[in-house]
């Protein structure tokens, strides 16, 4: 098989910002040419599909600032500097929902958009908990909701739900769920 990876041989810091960094790089392909290459750098995060005792899921519609737009989506939220992804997702669902999450299990992880941007999307799925409070950043405006499973792979079919994350995970949450291990 052939070899596709390629060697960074320099790279220059474009911008520095909370939530990312850009950088460019020069590559070079296995074929000895010299590519440019733009990156974001992300530290990551998570995305978790929260399931009630009556098998809905928590859903959270917020405005998008990048997109101009109301998204509906499985509540999410980035890392901290060295936190492991577990604790963001336990971490972020108490805030965006108020709940404890139980009996988590590993999803697996997404690259949102792997061309440039070295984020990673660690998903997960958890059982309600207890009602702990809601307790949403500063800069954070939400709504929570609930759906049936059926009714999330329903609006991402019509085209209602866009985000990838929540299309993944609704993929995985099906599988996983015929599968007996969720």
């Amino acid at each position: 098989m052939k070899d596709l990876s390629e060697k960074t041989i320099g790279t220059q810091r474009i911008y520095e910002g909370n939530i990312f960094t850009v950088r460019k790089d020069e590559a070079q392909m296995p074929d000895g040419l010299i590519a440019e290459r733009e990156v974001v750098e992300h530290r990551g995060g998570v995305g978790i599909a929260l399931e009630d005792e009556d098998g809905k899921f928590f859903m959270v519609t917020q405005y998008r600032y990048a997109q101009k737009c109301v998204t509906l989506e499985f509540p999410a939220g980035k890392k901290e500097v060295g936190e492991d992804p577990l604790t963001t997702a336990k971490r972020e669902i108490a805030e965006e929902t108020g709940y404890e999450g139980t009996d988590w299990f590993y999803l697996g992880k997404m690259f949102p958009t792997p061309a440039y941007d070295s984020e990673v999307i660690d998903l997960y799925y958890a059982k309600k908990g207890a009602f702990i409070g809601q307790h949403l950043d500063e800069d954070e405006n939400l709504n929570v909701s609930r759906y049936s499973l059926r009714e999330i792979e329903d609006m991402i079919t019509d085209g209602k739900i866009p985000d990838a994350k929540t299309m993944g995970m609704a993929l995985l949450i099906r599988t996983n769920k015929e599968r007996g291990r969720i």
